[in-house]
């Protein structure tokens, strides 16, 4: 069973991942190279399974960068989405005032200088609301895979409209304290946000549970995220799974290709793949 937060923290372990440890990272290099197929192979034929799979990309990247894990997907008979909301830039992008901001994120509500530390709640309501078109145009809920930050996006997408959603895969994502246990904190301090008060808004919303089914895929040695920040405490229905790998190369890893699949056939869809599906490997 995960220990409190508290209990990580006091123990030193919930930290933003050493400097000295990102040369682990260049392990993503043999994670492109093994997904260089689905990179490179032309549009794939969607099979008509069910429920549709979107996938969410981390911070800094878009839906190029989850085309392999889509391809591979739609291969084994899942219909795969793209988020449809350009570069994910964690909101830092956008314009807004903490008005803009949905009040069950009650933290951010408090009075204290502003300076743009709803920017990934913005984005999540933006996602929601792109998720709940979808799953009303399709007539059913969407399976969600989040890399990193897409992850954590995802979870609140979850959290907000649980009937729109069948289930959220995450991937090194940043459950707990948002960027402030990650290599990002830097980037978000310079921009003068408050890390402590970001932490506190997320913490707040665990009030509210997460109840659809959630797997959380943690590597041990992720030197982006702390992988002690991407164990959730709070949701009834998580499972976590270890597997060790590049932060950057989760989304192309192909033993983690391997648990999404299953998990995803686990929690099953609302029609099983057509015969003419090619075999799984």
């Amino acid at each position: 069973m995960p220990k409190p937060a508290s209990t990580l923290r006091d123990a030193g372990i919930l930290r933003p991942p050493r400097r000295r440890d990102m040369f682990r990272e260049w392990r993503v290099l043999a994670d492109l190279w093994s997904s260089r197929a689905y990179w490179l192979a032309p549009p794939q034929q969607t099979y008509t399974a069910q429920p549709p799979v979107m996938v969410l990309p981390g911070f800094g990247s878009g839906d190029w960068a989850t085309r392999p894990l889509r391809r591979f997907l739609a291969q084994h008979g899942y219909a795969p989405l793209g988020w449809g909301l350009g570069v994910n830039r964690a909101g830092l992008d956008i314009r807004h005032g903490p008005q803009d901001i949905d009040a069950s994120w009650m933290e951010l509500s408090h009075n204290r200088q502003y300076r743009g530390e709803g920017s990934v709640p913005l984005l999540c309501q933006r996602a929601r609301d792109n998720v709940r078109q979808r799953s009303q145009q399709l007539g059913q809920p969407v399976h969600l895979v989040g890399w990193s930050l897409g992850g954590f996006i995802a979870r609140e997408v979850a959290r907000d409209i649980p009937h729109h959603v069948h289930q959220v895969i995450t991937l090194g994502s940043p459950v707990q304290g948002g960027p402030k246990y990650t290599a990002a904190a830097s980037l978000f301090r310079q921009r003068g946000q408050d890390l402590d008060w970001i932490e506190e808004s997320i913490a707040a919303r665990d009030v509210n549970p997460i109840q659809v089914p959630i797997t959380a895929i943690i590597s041990p040695s992720d030197a982006i995220v702390s992988p002690a920040a991407s164990r959730d405490d709070h949701s009834p229905r998580v499972q976590h799974i270890e597997h060790d790998a590049a932060h950057l190369g989760l989304g192309f890893n192909p033993g983690v290709w391997q648990i999404i699949l299953e998990q995803l056939d686990h929690h099953g869809a609302s029609s099983p793949p057509t015969a003419t599906a090619p075999t799984r490997r």
